[in-house]
């Protein structure tokens, strides 16, 4: 298998979770093997759980991890190669219907110990109680494509303590606040006994559940979110410990064209809306709530940043490339760019490494000095390979995303 293009038409891979919509993805990509709903996120990437498939000019097809590993130097540049061993992110088209869990991710090296570890174990990669599914970190940026919510970390301290001053239900925890910090509160909601839970919530979802079915709630207060989460992921006798952290988190709301950047340690929870996410090449989760799926709170709780959070919108900033901004992050496995063609011109760029690119909105032809053309229209993707010379033109203009590494831009 060799590179013998510097550009391929790329196939992504469909994850049909529960929280996913019924026709975003499916429209966007416009494909007859969607399978059926929900269709919830759309990798784009080299991730050996679901690699992407590229397809050659002879109708031969190949899984991108394979496709890398069989030339890594010549594909994704020596530099990237020698540091990273692999593609180092993963790109993908979130369409959020219903709540995520609440989560977090490992830095670095507690991701290469804890798969180390569970290895060891010989916990099997697809067992319900793995944690670690790779040896690697996932800081994420996301872009909203539409009016996007999110939960992003703690409140400042007297944006918590006056929220738990406020909800009666949570006055008990604002002397644990006091007294333990970030800490000590967070590990209290997440070890005190389902039945407990139960006991301190059941008023409050009395309180606002019918306010919540009444529509008397906006998306602006947490009850709505808190609402919303019990009617979804809980029943009679058992309320989601995952409803205290609705109020004790950021509730962040982004216009499309925003984005956030989200590290290791930062607890947070899509909530709505359709995004891009933008990752290092890895898929650890770690969940705290909001979920049917497995917790493992001793775990979870050696991995949270227990510091307040402010939340940062990442806007973009134009690079030397005519149309072209790029999202900022302190990220050295990833960095999202937005292209603009203008109809009836010529974009010039130079691939970085190898690189994945999204065509968002309109048609857009890619060739290459070698002659290679590919014919792209909205929700298709294409990879070039590193220093790959690529010329882009739209007769009527596109919106393409670029997933790339960091380059520094003139003057920097």
């Amino acid at each position: 298998m060799q590179a013998n293009r510097k550009i391929y038409k790329l196939d992504g891979v469909i994850q049909h979770y529960n929280w996913g919509g019924d026709r975003f993805l499916r429209e966007l990509i416009n494909t007859a093997d969607a399978g059926d709903p929900p269709y919830a996120e759309y990798w784009m990437g080299a991730h050996d759980n679901a690699p992407s498939i590229i397809s050659t000019s002879n109708n031969s097809s190949y899984r991108l991890n394979e496709f890398v590993a069989s030339d890594k130097k010549e594909i994704l540049g020596h530099a990237v190669s020698e540091k990273f061993g692999r593609l180092p992110f993963l790109f993908k088209v979130l369409d959020v219907k219903d709540m995520l869990s609440i989560q977090v991710h490992p830095s670095k090296k507690a991701a290469e110990f804890g798969f180390s570890e569970e290895n060891r174990n010989n916990i099997a990669l697809n067992s319900p109680t793995r944690n670690f599914k790779d040896d690697n970190h996932k800081p994420e940026l996301m872009l909203a494509l539409s009016q996007f919510w999110l939960l992003h970390g703690f409140k400042p301290t007297e944006q918590l303590r006056n929220i738990l001053s406020t909800i009666p239900e949570l006055g008990f925890l604002l002397p644990v606040f006091d007294r333990g910090s970030y800490e000590g509160l967070y590990r209290t909601i997440m070890e005190i006994t389902q039945s407990e839970v139960n006991e301190r919530l059941q008023s409050l979802i009395e309180r606002i559940t019918p306010l919540y079915e009444a529509g008397s709630l906006q998306r602006t207060s947490e009850d709505f979110w808190a609402a919303r989460a019990y009617q979804t992921f809980c029943s009679n006798d058992r309320i989601d410990r995952g409803l205290f952290s609705i109020y004790f988190f950021n509730l962040v709301h982004l216009q499309p064209g925003d984005a956030i950047f989200q590290d290791a340690g930062i607890l947070h929870a899509y909530l709505e809306g359709q995004n891009l996410e933008l990752m290092a090449n890895s898929d650890n989760v770690l969940r705290g709530g909001l979920t049917n799926k497995h917790i493992d709170v001793p775990e979870l709780l050696k991995h949270v940043s227990f510091v307040p959070v402010y939340p940062s919108i990442i806007r973009g900033i134009a690079t030397d490339t005519p149309g072209e901004q790029r999202f900022l992050t302190i990220a050295e496995d990833f960095e999202l760019r937005e292209l603009k063609i203008f109809p009836n011109q010529e974009t010039r760029l130079t691939s970085n490494t190898l690189e994945i690119f999204l065509v968002y909105q309109g048609e857009l032809q890619v060739t290459t000095g070698d002659d290679d053309v590919l014919q792209l229209k909205r929700g298709e993707s294409m990879m070039s390979i590193c220093d790959a010379e690529l010329v882009m033109r739209s007769t009527a203009g596109a919106i393409c995303y670029r997933a790339t590494l960091p380059q520094p831009t003139k003057g920097e």
